[in-house]
């Protein structure tokens, strides 16, 4: 059993209610979390699952403060939030039995289309317009999406709120709402089959949770009061810091292959 020291506790507490901010307003916590799991000392699949216990109880609390508010409507979510858990599950056990080194390619390539998408785009107000798609042909959206969430996960808040504004034709603040009750779906679900494989670390991730549910109820708020002139700006620098931080690693098979073709 890993033992970690107080001091190396204190600081994945202090990550946590950082990510738990950042994630209740453009997700991308993960990748604030995991790497200091893994900085910690803690094995990746094990950072993954621990991740998503602390993960949990900041999307519980960013989710709950938006649905007091009356910003979530569950009934619109009904087809999206079985999918969502459905593809989490799956993606939960998969990351337990295959290689993730493709994942490493695709991942910040689509993390940068995002930024530039919110970056140049239309921009994504708070009002509401016409939805392309139904909640229930959503719903093969919302699974894939909770499949990468189960299997990787940072960045799944952004490809939530992205799919919610261009699909269902959602306010930005509304969108991050409703990501958050997705999210916090794909989080459950991968939280139970990881701890059936025995690979989360529960006095970690619990102690992690306290930040998060600090970070997550602080973020929700902003939210809230400063609208998409907070939202928006922010999904872009996530979006960015989550491809510089994944290309930072001089073994990601994209930083390679760039490297060898320039």
């Amino acid at each position: 059993m890993l033992e970690l020291a107080p001091e190396i506790i204190a600081l994945l507490f202090l990550a946590a209610v950082a990510a738990g901010f950042v994630d209740a307003i453009a997700g991308g916590g993960g990748l604030i979390t995991v790497p200091a799991l893994l900085a910690a000392g803690v094995s990746p699949v094990a950072a993954i699952a621990t991740n998503k216990i602390q993960g949990s109880c900041g999307t519980a609390a960013a989710t709950w403060t938006f649905w007091r508010k009356g910003r979530i409507d569950f009934a619109l979510l009904k087809w999206p939030l079985i999918a969502t858990v459905v593809g989490a599950a799956l993606g939960a056990v998969t990351v337990m039995f295959v290689d993730t080194t493709w994942l490493m390619v695709l991942l910040p390539l689509l993390l940068a289309a995002i930024a530039v998408y919110f970056l140049v785009g239309p921009k994504a107000s708070d009002e509401d317009v016409h939805a392309r798609l139904t909640p229930f042909a959503f719903g093969a959206v919302a699974g894939g999406i909770g499949f990468y969430d189960g299997f990787f996960g940072p960045g799944a808040g952004s490809f939530f709120a992205l799919a919610l504004v261009t699909l269902l034709g959602m306010g930005l603040t509304r969108a991050t709402a409703h990501t958050k009750a997705l999210n916090l779906a794909s989080n459950l679900v991968s939280v139970a089959v990881f701890a059936v494989g025995g690979q989360v670390l529960w006095a970690v991730g619990l102690s992690m949770a306290v930040g998060q549910v600090i970070g997550g109820w602080l973020g929700s708020h902003a939210a809230m009061r400063f609208g998409p002139r907070l939202i928006r700006p922010l999904l872009v620098v996530i979006c960015l810091a989550m491809v510089v931080k994944l290309l930072s690693d001089p073994t990601n098979p994209l930083r390679v292959w760039l490297a060898g073709f320039f």
